[in-house]
């Protein structure tokens, strides 16, 4: 293999779009690619929509934006760089080599065969805040039966994930000098107390119930964040925490919810639910094993008959000399490539 093998990939990797810098451009270059293969656009603004063929039965779904690196970096974060058997940038894995794999596949399927019509999204603000895929999934947007995400898996095909809830909770106390604390009252306390209570819950309640599909097989809970206080000898007047659980029975986030407010009135605290998540698994005859992801993709805000996560690998996402090797790269590719056919000219 030689670099001409990866131009795609390569000229995807030379947008800077952290924080969706270089959003427009990368566009450009997906539509302008996809337009010359016939095609169509269906929607371009801060995300973009691209069609081909009628009834679409099959869509494929990938993020253009990239985290921030980190300073360290062995190459250029924004030039591909081919080390042995593996390919580096920023984005490689997580997820421009799933971008690159989708736009390598449609260019080899002779779609003057179609049955079955196709459709490609490019979401924006995935890493942050996933409003791309908000806007999508808000514009009421009809999406294909089997959608296909192209987060890295290492050519694992997953169909399902774990669900999210996600908060910020906020205490108030009465600050007071620590020579006299019953003149104040503690937020600090009352947030140690209130975390107490909850995994003392989860433990019993929550953590016994095993779900097989998963690979950590029960809801998870995090205490992510504690900052409060203002100085070591005074009574916290304010004190602010962060839990997320990752759920793995829906049934969890009822429970959950429900305690959160009798615990959010016993120590007067303020809840703010930052994200409620269902976990999902769903069918395909694409796979006979049903494996799953632990992390949260956009394949979680949208409903749909089959929701596939596959990509390449290592999984390398988030980490300095991101990257992806070649043998992976050119299998997804692949994978792509006969998934499109059988859906979409075979009609199976």
């Amino acid at each position: 293999m030689n670099m001409e093998d990866y131009k795609i990939l390569s000229d995807l990797i030379k947008f800077n779009t952290i924080q969706d810098k270089e959003n427009k451009e990368i566009l450009d270059y997906i539509e302008n690619y996809l337009l010359k293969l016939n095609f169509k656009t269906e929607y371009k603004g801060k995300y973009l929509i691209m069609s081909i063929g009628e009834n679409p039965k099959v869509g494929f779904l990938g993020h253009t934006d990239t985290v921030e690196y980190i300073e360290g970096w062995d190459s250029n974060p924004f030039e591909l760089t081919k080390i042995d058997n593996r390919l580096y940038g920023l984005g490689a894995c997580d997820m421009k080599g799933g971008i690159a794999a989708i736009l390598n596949a449609v260019s080899k399927i002779d779609f003057s065969k179609l049955k079955y019509g196709m459709k490609l999204y490019f979401t924006y603000d995935e890493e942050i805040g996933f409003s791309g895929i908000y806007d999508i999934v808000n514009s009421k947007e009809k999406f294909p039966e089997i959608m296909i995400f192209g987060e890295p898996t290492n050519n694992q095909i997953l169909v399902g994930s774990k669900g999210l809830l996600e908060y910020e909770l906020k205490f108030k106390g009465i600050k007071a000098h620590s020579s006299n604390p019953a003149k104040g009252k503690s937020a600090n306390l009352n947030a140690v107390k209130f975390i107490m209570e909850l995994d003392k819950f989860y433990n019993e309640k929550i953590k016994k119930y095993k779900e097989s599909y998963f690979e950590i097989p029960y809801t998870t809970m995090n205490v992510g964040t504690i900052n409060g206080g203002s100085a070591k000898n005074s009574v916290s007047a304010n004190c602010e925490i962060s839990i997320d659980f990752r759920i793995a029975n829906k049934k969890h986030i009822k429970l959950i919810k429900e305690k959160i407010e009798i615990l959010s009135e016993k120590y007067e605290c303020e809840i703010n639910l930052i994200e409620e998540i269902d976990p999902f698994i769903d069918k395909t005859d694409l796979v006979d094993t049903i494996k799953t992801a632990n992390f949260i993709t956009e394949a979680s805000f949208m409903h749909t008959k089959s929701r596939i996560i596959l990509g390449a690998g290592p999984i390398t996402a988030h980490e300095m000399n991101e990257y992806i090797t070649e043998e992976s790269y050119m299998n997804l590719v692949e994978q792509y490539k006969k998934i499109i056919e059988r859906i979409c000219t075979l009609g199976t």
